[in-house]
């Protein structure tokens, strides 16, 4: 596991230092394979709300719970799209959760690290943990909304 970067100034961590060590923890997980439902206890496999989960633990000691995407979301600050920052959380719906109302949380099925330059580093189908890019295609059409967890304004 990589050593935490603190800020020289007061030895605390930052959010914009912290949102990179999140990545840099999310990284190491890369490839690892995707399965619905997966165990919160062992990271052979994951679903998207356990690799969030297990990349904010290891990369800023937050625990976001064993809930799923939408818990997840729940705690964390709503933030506007144009406002992302590196280690923000970022929600997606899917086929299923596309049924519910836009404004409605139940729409909500998926969950991904914002990774800067509209990038988001998550877990899906049969590639595992990767990156995906959000301004084009299906995560583009499917971005519902984010949280923040790291920054104060």
């Amino acid at each position: 596991m990589n050593k935490k970067i603190t800020s020289k100034r007061n030895n605390q961590p930052t959010g914009c230092i912290i949102g990179r060590n999140i990545i840099a923890t999310a990284e190491q997980y890369l490839g690892i394979p995707y399965k619905y439902c997966s165990s919160r206890k062992e990271k052979t496999t994951m679903d998207c709300s356990g690799f969030t989960m297990w990349a904010y633990k290891e990369g800023a000691g937050i625990n976001l719970g064993a809930g799923g995407a939408r818990s997840q979301y729940k705690q964390g600050t709503p933030i506007p799209r144009s406002k992302l920052r590196v280690g923000d959380l970022v929600f997606f719906s899917t086929k299923k959760t596309m049924k519910y109302p836009k404004k409605s949380i139940n729409r909500i099925g998926h969950v991904g690290i914002y990774a800067g330059n509209n990038q988001v580093l998550h877990i899906y189908g049969k590639e595992g943990v990767k990156y995906s890019n959000m301004s084009k295609g299906w995560w583009n059409n499917h971005y519902e909304r984010a949280a923040r967890y790291l920054y104060r304004e």
